[in-house]
């Protein structure tokens, strides 16, 4: 055991390296200067799979890390957590030798390699609900700027500037884009593809739709806002309504034994009382 202990925490370091860095990375709006807009042309690690390195960069886009994460550093680290596994794995089965020890070898290898991805499932998981929250109400403050008279674009900037989430982010990078020499439909279509949110996507194909055919920008708004407030009631009396059923569960099996318990406890004890004495 004493020569297995110098290898267990090296491994335990290197199983915890994506983790520390993920931990310690930037979660904060980018810059969106031009050095921070430019892609790299380096070719994806000559072992990864064109489907692994396509479903790697659709979750670095739906996190909202492409500008602060590559996919090289992704697979590096997907890499280091397998190594980190393998160690841990190597060193307990030095410590005990056995089948189940290189079966708990393998499974450490398995989660050091796909935790990195799972974390990052998590983040875009978390970061398009969290737009899908707050795109009714941002809607809601561009369509009163648009009312007072000021542009889309315009309307678009000043809720991305004065807003903090992730939406507000995409809706700046949107204005930006346009600014750098995008068109209104080009920007829209690159909003709805880095998003998976539908209530985004319709609202991006909506915009586009009225700039193709000449439709008054102020009512598509009025209208995708009016949508999406109906929606989001929608959706709070759908979950309200599964609320039951959820608490139905642990209330049968949870809550309910115990209250036989504690009611019919002591009818049941003097009932056993009484036979008992006769």
């Amino acid at each position: 055991m004493g020569a297995v202990l110098p290898f267990i925490g090296p491994a335990l370091l290197a199983l915890a390296l994506p983790f520390l860095v993920l931990a310690v990375m930037p979660a904060g709006r980018p810059a969106w200067s031009a050095l921070a807009r430019r892609r790299t042309d380096r070719p994806p690690p000559p072992f990864a799979t064109r489907s692994m390195v396509k479903r790697l960069e659709r979750n670095l886009q739906l996190a909202g890390l492409t500008r602060v994460w590559s996919l090289r550093t992704l697979v590096l680290l997907k890499l280091v957590g397998a190594g980190g596994g393998l160690l841990l794995g190597v060193a307990l089965f030095a410590a005990r030798p056995g089948a189940a020890m290189v079966l708990v070898a393998v499974a450490l290898l398995a989660v050091g390699y796909c935790a990195p991805d799972l974390v990052v499932q998590g983040r875009a998981k978390e970061r398009q609900d969290r737009i899908r929250l707050e795109l009714a109400d941002t809607l809601d403050q561009v369509l009163i700027s648009v009312e007072a008279g000021l542009g889309l674009e315009t309307a678009i900037d000043r809720a991305g500037r004065h807003g903090r989430g992730p939406l507000a982010a995409e809706l700046s990078r949107t204005v930006q884009d346009m600014r750098l020499g995008a068109s209104r439909r080009e920007a829209y279509a690159a909003l709805a593809a880095r998003s998976e949110v539908v209530d985004l996507q319709r609202f991006a194909k909506a915009i586009m739709q009225a700039d193709a055919y000449g439709v008054s920008i102020g009512q598509v708004v009025r209208t995708q806002a009016r949508d999406l407030r109906l929606k989001r009631r929608q959706r709070a009396e759908e979950r309200a309504a599964k609320v039951p059923v959820r608490v139905l569960f642990p209330l049968m099996f949870c809550i309910l034994p115990v209250l036989f318990v504690v009611v019919l406890g002591p009818a049941v004890s003097n009932l056993m009382a009484v036979f008992a004495a006769q």
